[in-house]
């Protein structure tokens, strides 16, 4: 039996945490160029969550208008930011990452606002015993709602092409 406090996140020999934490640091010198050129101040946060490497750029006093910028609408620039950052990390260690990126809260804020949409799917799945499709989604906004669906003992399918692609809940 392993003593290690994220066995189920490690090989035997820890390998994949190093490796996890490894990008995390790839990442944040990454992101700190990016914040030195774009001139916005921020505190950046590292972490392994779900098997990922999480990295989460904060808000330092006075600095969160910039950071919001480098979320943008819907948090498409973020989604950018997210894909740049993780071909950056893949040019350093030669392995395709999937990285989390987090800037100024948005994506944890997303996730409580998607749990309440597909809490509310499953009450009206429910209620009706009828299939409900939800907005089009990005996948990690339709990665929580089958999360949450999950957790709750109902089904739940991806439908559609992106940019139209959308979860449908469905009874278990």
């Amino acid at each position: 039996m392993s003593d290690a406090p994220d066995a189920p996140e490690t090989g035997r020999d820890g390998s994949d945490l190093r490796r996890l934490e490894e990008e995390g640091e790839i990442a944040a010198d990454y992101l700190e160029e990016l914040l030195d050129i774009a001139d916005v101040d921020g505190d950046i946060d590292i972490d392994v969550d779900h098997g990922r490497a999480a990295v989460e750029i904060v808000a330092e006093s006075g600095s969160e208008r910039g950071l919001r910028r480098l979320v943008g609408a819907d948090g498409e620039v973020l989604d950018a930011l997210q894909e740049l950052t993780r071909l950056a990390v893949q040019a350093k260690t030669g392995e395709r990452s999937r990285l989390m990126l987090d800037i100024a809260g948005y994506r944890a804020g997303r996730r409580a606002e998607l749990a309440e949409v597909a809490r509310t799917a499953i009450a009206e799945v429910r209620s009706t015993g009828a299939a409900v499709a939800l907005e089009p989604m990005n996948p990690f906004e339709r990665k929580v709602v089958h999360d949450v669906v999950a957790a709750a003992g109902f089904v739940s399918d991806s439908e559609g092409v992106e940019p139209s692609r959308h979860v449908v809940v469905r009874p278990s």
